[in-house]
């Protein structure tokens, strides 16, 4: 089982619970190998391949506008590095997806501390009111982690707020996962980040 199969187990529990899940992937040509290594999926899910349209940038935010014109109905952004873990994952995207219908946006999250960590990673302030967490802030790879107490492994929103998916991962925007609901995991694991 490679990280790809890991990162795509959650989208597989989506299918298996009957949802119509439609994969959208984004590559450069260095990449075909991948294309090749998804075919394994065809009978799960629908796969839909976009080149990385270099003039929306070349780095996440760049792929995920990519992507989109390719999406219907909610979406979610699933990381091919990026592994949610622990007992309590199964199930959790779908329970992220519903939530869309509450608040908009989720994500699934896992409480973090450490400053160099939460540096690499898409940082959130998660707070709890009325036995609900919420994102209070985010922000992509922070300058200064200090406040932020956890960082986002998928992020689910609505069909209507999607176009702002990109400001998720970009620099210079503001941040659309405040108010997010916000649903922990024992653990992610980033596979493209070396270890501090």
């Amino acid at each position: 089982m490679t990280v790809l199969d890991r990162s795509l187990e959650s989208v597989v529990e989506l299918a298996k619970s009957g949802l119509n899940v439609r994969l959208v992937v984004v590559f450069g040509t260095h990449k075909l190998g991948t294309v090749s290594y998804l075919a394994r999926y065809a009978d799960t899910f629908q796969m839909v391949f976009v080149y990385q349209d270099e003039s929306f940038g070349p780095g996440l935010d760049g792929a995920i506008r990519s992507a989109l014109p390719m999406t219907q109905g909610p979406v979610v952004l699933v990381l091919p590095d990026i592994v949610v873990s622990g007992v309590d994952t199964p199930g959790k995207l779908l329970h992220a997806l519903r939530q869309v219908d509450v608040a908009g946006w989720s994500v699934v999250a896992a409480e973090e501390r450490d400053h160099d960590t939460l540096r690499q990673m898409g940082a959130l302030v998660v707070t709890e009111a009325d036995g609900a967490l919420t994102v209070g802030a985010a922000t992509d790879k922070p300058t200064d982690p200090s406040g932020f107490n956890a960082f986002w492994g998928m992020v689910a929103v609505t069909e209507s707020e999607a176009h702002k998916l990109p400001d998720v991962v970009g620099t210079g925007t503001t941040n659309p996962l405040a108010g997010a609901v916000a649903l922990m995991v024992e653990g992610i694991a980033n596979y493209n980040t070396p270890a501090c």
